[in-house]
């Protein structure tokens, strides 16, 4: 299956209202899935009994989030693996305080085996690195700022 008629199909899936969509090509298929909003997908292990805890009245304090710096967010435009080097020996591609061009690659998401580069879509300076390497990152998901 072509990677494009792939990326399509996130998009479909990530538009639209549905959480799950499996599509067969002759031989091969593939399988793509969401999670509903505020949902951790985690392994499931046998069930085991446990004693129900009683109902909490308010719900616990929010930690607070460290303020952004302002500039162009750069996001994800596929479901992978955040990579900030090319290899495990190289150096990375960019570094905080870095200043890129529109083009140049950034990062690699690694999406069913491939290495995807993902290049700036702005010119200006790397103000923060939001992903951390080796990271799994989702379709929009903010990965780096550019001031």
């Amino acid at each position: 299956m072509d990677i494009r008629k792939i990326k399509k199909l996130m998009e479909l899936v990530e538009q639209s209202g549905i959480n799950e969509l499996e599509v067969r090509e002759g031989e091969e298929s593939i399988r793509l899935s969401k999670a509903p909003a505020g949902v951790v997908m985690a392994p499931v292990a046998a069930p085991a009994a446990a004693p129900v805890a009683p109902a909490v009245s308010a719900a616990p304090a929010a930690a607070p989030t460290p303020a952004l710096p302002a500039g162009h967010v750069l996001t994800a435009p596929m479901v992978g693996t955040f990579y900030r080097a090319p290899s495990p020996d190289s150096p990375p591609f960019v570094e905080v305080g870095k200043t890129v061009s529109a083009g140049d690659v950034v990062c690699i998401i690694e999406a069913m085996k491939l290495m995807n580069q993902i290049e700036a879509d702005k010119a200006g300076v790397v103000a923060a690195i939001l992903v951390e390497d080796g990271q799994p990152v989702e379709f929009g998901q903010p990965l780096m700022i550019i001031a």
